[in-house]
């Protein structure tokens, strides 16, 4: 196979004029742009030396053999000689070709036919090695997918726009959280579905902070905005549009960051309110490898433990658990190592002092970027205040239920002996409701105090507001509170007399004086209380109709449920009751009223 002047060459079918059109043969020798002639059949008729440089073979096991051997791809070759045979041109067709070590090249292919009377003859070839481009373009279409993937697991909305605007990229988090989603490369702007500025103004997708980055080619911050979801709901944000440049400076698009200001709101209040969280309420969260050494240590943890963070890291956690407990440390450690969460562990630690702690456990896997388990996280509640309530409202269960029967036997028995002294079914009524009201005062006073008790004026002040001039009844005594049996058996009493002094008594007009006065007298438990209401300069005196339920009240029910007992007096101008009963009864005694 003959070669002219290093350029190879097969002399059948070279013609007179073909050869006139080949007689660039300085260039096409020399030239480092790789050549070929290749015939309508597909066969190689000439090949420069750059051309046999670039796929490595000699020209003898390249030259006058069929094209389509060398394409990684039959179809490929066959399509640009078909191309070619319909007189088109082939401008930079990226092929791939096995080069003679085995390795497959990445090529652009320039070429155009040789037609004789409108057949095509043969075919010029410029072959350019893109070879490291390709790989190049590999390498950065991996970070892009890499970029993708990273941005993809992140919990921040983000989105990309090229320089006008259109949306080139968005993660799940932005769809997630704009509630769409977004019809790349066709919507701009904003990946939300309608935008209001923070006063809640209709804001155009044209004026929001994506579009002034990039209109105005500088990054935008601080512009809270409100967004509306397809579904109707709103949430606030805060963007932060950053325009993106090239090496050279030019803008060709632009980043977004949405932070949904609803989390961060609440988070903002999480932490203004950590400082009144009490230690009790503020958890404990520590990390460990799987050989117990503690790896990280929050302030709930050294609020708890009593620990430093410089003391306890590096240490192993077994120093928290007392000893009659160290068995449960290999037990948790191996469903750890299992992938098991271990929930709501309730054991007793060790603090830094030597006290025990009762706390409540919740213990999860820590996984490497692998996914092979290497520790484990460790969240410690304080249950020490919970066990505290529970007991506190177990009793408080019991006392509730020992006072409403209580309250029961009160109201039943009001009920009992109205009912027996009204002559009417309007006077039964209107009497057991001011019974009743009478009582339930007594009861606010009793759970404005948290069932502690009430003093003595509180009780009368209470009882007697409801009664014209009830507010000018004289009070004086030192400062006793009452027990809560004292406060509603006394209110019922105080009631009964106020009832009948407005009805005969100084209540019912302009003249006379009420005044209540009480001591307490002797000492130890031999302390005395004496109580008296005493009505003077009033209306003629209509007693108390004897056997009615005010009497019984007064004589009996209010100075027995005190251990104690009492006088009701008659005057020409007023009435007096009198009650002496054990302080201890009562209640107890505190500094003198004023």
């Amino acid at each position: 196979m003959p070669q002219a002047d290093g350029i190879a060459t097969v002399s059948p079918g070279m013609e007179g004029d073909e050869k006139r059109d080949f007689d660039y043969q300085d260039f096409f020798e020399n030239g480092a742009v790789a050549l070929r002639l290749v015939g309508a059949d597909g066969i190689i008729l000439h090949a420069n030396q750059a051309e046999l440089d670039l796929l490595g073979y000699p020209a003898a096991e390249y030259i006058g053999r069929h094209i389509g051997e060398y394409y990684a791809e039959q179809a490929t070759s066959d399509d640009i000689l078909g191309r070619l045979a319909r007189g088109e041109k082939i401008v930079r067709y990226p092929v791939r070709m096995r080069a003679r070590d085995g390795s497959i090249k990445h090529l652009e292919i320039t070429s155009s036919g040789h037609f004789r009377d409108g057949r095509l003859v043969n075919a010029r070839c410029f072959t350019v090695d893109v070879t490291d481009l390709e790989r190049t373009r590999l390498e950065l279409k991996q970070r892009i997918n890499t970029y993708h993937q990273i941005l993809d697991g992140l919990p921040v909305a983000i989105y990309t726009t090229d320089r006008d605007g259109t949306i080139t990229y968005y993660n799940s988090a932005a769809a997630e959280l704009a509630g769409r989603q977004p019809l790349i490369g066709h919507d701009k702007w904003c990946v939300t579905f309608k935008l209001f500025t923070a006063d809640g103004n209709e804001l155009p997708h044209d004026e929001c902070p994506m579009a002034i980055a990039l209109k105005e080619n500088r990054p935008v911050r601080n512009q809270e905005a409100i967004a509306q979801r397809p579904d109707g709901s709103f949430f606030p944000f805060l963007p932060h549009p950053t325009p993106l440049r090239d090496e050279n400076g030019e803008l060709i698009g632009a980043v977004n960051m949405l932070l949904d200001l609803t989390d961060r709101q609440r988070a903002e209040e999480v932490k203004q309110h950590l400082s009144a969280i009490v230690e009790s309420s503020f958890d404990a969260i520590v990390s460990k490898d799987l050989n117990t050494i503690i790896k990280s240590w929050n302030h709930g943890a050294e609020r708890l433990f009593g620990y430093t963070a410089e003391e306890a890291i590096g240490k192993s956690v077994t120093m928290l658990i007392p000893d009659d407990h160290q068995d449960e440390e290999p037990r948790i450690l191996e469903r750890i190592r299992r992938g098991e969460r271990v929930e709501t562990l309730e054991t007793v630690r060790r603090r830094k002092d030597g006290s025990l702690v009762p706390v409540s456990l919740t213990i999860s896997p820590v996984r490497n970027a692998s996914g092979q388990i290497v520790g484990a996280s460790k969240i410690a509640r304080d249950i020490t205040s919970a066990r505290e309530n529970e007991q506190r409202i177990r009793m408080l269960m019991r006392e509730v239920n020992h006072r409403v029967k209580n309250q029961y036997s009160v109201i039943l028995s009001m009920i009992r002996e109205t009912n027996k002294r009204s002559e009417t079914p309007d006077q039964f009524e209107a009497q057991v409701r001011e019974r009743i009201m009478a009582l339930s005062r007594s009861h606010d006073l009793l759970v404005s105090g948290d069932w502690k008790g009430a003093t003595i004026k509180e009780l009368l002040t209470a009882q007697a507001k409801p009664f014209p001039r009830g507010e000018f009844i004289d009070m004086d005594g030192p400062s006793v509170v009452l027990s809560p049996n004292a406060v509603q058996h006394l209110g019922i009493a105080f009631h009964e007399l106020a009832t009948n002094s407005a009805k005969y008594g100084v209540l019912s007009g302009d003249d006379g004086t009420i005044s209540v006065s009480w001591k307490t007298t002797g000492s130890g438990e031999a302390r005395l209380f004496h109580l008296s209401w005493v009505e003077k300069d009033g209306p003629q005196v209509q007693s108390i109709v004897q056997g009615g339920f005010g009497s019984v009240v007064l004589k009996r029910v209010a100075p027995t449920a005190v251990g104690g007992h009492a006088n009701l007096d008659y005057g020409s101008h007023g009435i007096s009751w009198t009650l002496e009963a054990p302080l201890a009864g009562v209640g107890t005694s505190a500094s003198s009223e004023t």
